[in-house]
């Protein structure tokens, strides 16, 4: 029974964190057609920058709040603070794992499942920028001729 409630809250706790992963980018994508719109004129590196700048801000605190969804069930159900279960979220979010501070035994799967999650969330997030920085000097290129 106790790994079935483990499974369970994983599956939950995954399939919310990829919404949010998918809403946000989403949502940046859509900001991001508007600045990258082939009418636009050039950007130049300055804009280009602060453009830059403006996503990954924003990938920033989308990662924050998946690690706040994670560390809400931790604070819930595991830690007795906020600042415990934030700590040992990041930890296993960014797959840190320094194993100061350990789940109890009956959750103590969902360490790995959120680190599986954060490398896949941050891989996406990477990909992304990869895919914006392309698109840019592509722009870049085209409008200068080259």
């Amino acid at each position: 029974m106790t790994f079935a409630r483990q499974a369970g809250a994983a599956i939950v706790l995954v399939t919310l964190t990829l919404t949010l992963q998918c809403a946000g980018m989403a949502a940046l994508i859509a900001w991001g057609r508007t600045r990258l719109a082939p009418d636009v004129h050039r950007l130049g590196p300055f804009r280009s920058a602060v453009l830059m700048v403006r996503f990954i801000t924003a990938f920033i605190f989308l990662h924050i709040f998946e690690i706040l969804l994670w560390a809400g069930f931790y604070r819930w159900l595991c830690f007795p603070s906020w600042e415990s279960s934030f700590y040992f979220s990041t930890n296993s979010y960014a797959t840190v794992g320094y194993g100061d501070i350990v789940l109890p035994q009956t959750w103590r799967t969902l360490g790995p499942v959120e680190s599986v999650i954060g490398v896949l969330m941050c891989g996406l997030s990477a990909s992304f920028l990869f895919a914006i920085v392309t698109r840019l000097i592509e722009r870049e290129a085209r409008l200068s001729g080259g």
